[in-house]
């Protein structure tokens, strides 16, 4: 997709990417080294980049996807992903037609990064708020398309017990939300308060693999949870979501299941909840909000 010619416009230029990954000796836990990354714009004035007629979307749009001008990795492996030319609407204001249009283009996006050599992982995920990140207000999320896969979906695949994982039988006390294709409820072992997780009715390895009506059934189901979120303490909610898919290494991977993370941050009405020393240094969280407890309020937020 074009991005505009950043000579024409004040936007600054990205340096070229400079992108070094290491492995930490101690943890074990890659990082990737980006200082290119620390010159892109943070809450920019004037007029909005992703808005129709800005930078990086020159013409009408209803959903978009384009190479991230400052990427984390190399070779157009990192995208942004336009939820609505709508510069105030978000995932949980857009209509079902919309929020399907978005969920076909994680998919064809999944599918053409995934077909690549250089990748073994894609990654969709949105930052949503200034609060957990956000640096561009209009409703939008990022795609990584992973060289190798990444330690937490890998963890997940590993684990032989995660099919019972999504045996909805096994949370009922904890669902917030049943529907025809989908179903989501807050975890037993939730690190996140109101965390939510989303699971197929049946066992889907992939967005690219969903069929039609369950397309539309996740749609509608996205829509209902972030607007619940919202209604908790009546104003946006802060969160981290990204979607957990089946690798795109070649491998068969007989137990990858598609599923979605949302991890809220606030804990009270304006009070968020930190993930602090004590946790980052000991492995373990602490969530201060009971999962059955989190649940109910969830269910009862909207009417």
């Amino acid at each position: 997709m074009a991005q505009g010619d950043p000579s024409t416009d004040e936007s600054p230029t990205p340096a070229p990417v400079q992108n070094r990954s290491r492995l930490d000796p101690l943890s074990g836990i890659p990082a990737r080294i980006v200082p290119s990354r620390q010159s892109r714009p943070n809450l920019p004035e004037g007029i909005c980049p992703f808005c129709p007629g800005g930078l990086e979307a020159p013409e009408p749009y209803e959903v978009l996807a384009f190479p991230n001008r400052w990427p984390p990795m190399p070779e157009d492996r990192a995208e942004i992903i336009l939820y609505s030319p709508v510069h105030d609407a978000d995932l949980g204001q857009l209509d079902p037609p919309q929020a399907r249009r978005l969920i076909d283009l994680w998919a064809e996006r999944s599918a053409a990064l995934g077909a690549r050599t250089d990748v073994d992982y894609v990654l969709i995920f949105e930052n949503r708020g200034p609060e957990v990140g956000a640096t561009i207000g209009h409703p939008h999320g990022q795609i990584y398309a992973f060289d190798a896969i990444p330690p937490a979906a890998s963890t997940e695949l590993d684990n032989p017990d995660a099919a019972t994982t999504f045996d909805v039988a096994l949370h009922r006390e904890r669902i917030v939300l049943e529907r025809s294709h989908w179903s989501a409820w807050v975890p037993a072992a939730a690190g996140w308060p109101y965390e939510l997780l989303i699971a197929p009715s049946r066992e889907i390895a992939d967005l690219p693999s969903s069929s039609p009506d369950e397309r539309d059934d996740l749609a509608v189901a996205l829509i209902d949870l972030v607007a619940r979120l919202d209604a908790l303490f009546s104003a946006p909610m802060p969160y981290m979501f990204w979607i957990h898919q089946r690798p795109f290494d070649g491998g068969t991977w007989p137990g990858a299941r598609l599923h979605i993370h949302i991890a809220p941050l606030l804990r009270a009405a304006g009070t968020p909840r930190f993930m602090a020393a004590g946790e980052l240094g000991s492995g373990v969280l602490f969530n201060p909000i009971d999962p059955v407890t989190a649940a109910a309020a969830l269910r009862s937020a909207l009417p």
